[in-house]
């Protein structure tokens, strides 16, 4: 068993770079969870169509049921299975799902930003399945995302990067620079990296 974790909490409003960022950090050793397969999954277990509708039913009809971290608590068999200290969770929409995940490791809160038009644009791009298909579907999701509380985790997060202007692999060094820092301070406990 893991004495100590470090848990990087990713979050953002949809098509900011949450996943890009995960990747880059897949590929230096941690290993990801996503939120978003989290509920998915659950989109696929009721047997309905994946869409962006049916993601909010199931992920509202979720919190209802077992409370503001439900998320949160779906990760924690993959957490707690999980052989590696150093886990990315993709896809924080709350502060109480950070809450969560504190009680399993010290977590450190990473928010990746960018404007609307640019997050569709990337979305657009992206083509999953769930993913918004007009600029009214667009808003409705973040809107959505927005009443659930990202925006108070974005606002709370340790680390802010701008994804407006820079190119994906820009993007992952920034994540993976601010990361190294982290894990320094997580291997080298002179102060409390955890709130």
């Amino acid at each position: 068993m893991i004495n100590r974790r470090l848990i990087i909490c990713i979050t953002g409003m949809p098509g900011s770079g949450k996943s890009t960022v995960a990747e880059a950090l897949q590929r230096n050793g941690f290993e990801i969870i996503s939120m978003g397969d989290v509920i998915r999954s659950e989109v696929e277990k009721k047997g309905l169509e994946l869409n962006d509708k049916n993601l909010g039913i199931v992920m509202e009809a979720v919190r209802k049921e077992l409370g503001l971290g439900a998320v949160a608590k779906l990760c924690l068999p993959k957490i707690l299975k999980s052989e590696s200290k150093y886990i990315a969770i993709d896809g924080i929409r709350s502060m109480h799902e950070v809450e969560v995940f504190k009680q399993f490791g010290e977590v450190k809160l990473l928010a990746i930003h960018a404007s609307p038009i640019r997050r569709f644009q990337l979305l657009k791009k992206r083509g999953r399945l769930d993913d918004p298909e007009s600029w009214i579907a667009f808003q409705n999701r973040d809107q959505r995302e927005l009443n659930v509380g990202v925006g108070e985790a974005i606002a709370l997060a340790d680390e802010v990067i701008s994804n407006n202007s820079v190119t994906k692999e820009e993007l992952q060094v920034e994540a993976i620079k601010i990361v190294r820092r982290w894990l320094n301070l997580f291997e080298n406990p002179t102060i409390p990296i955890s709130n």
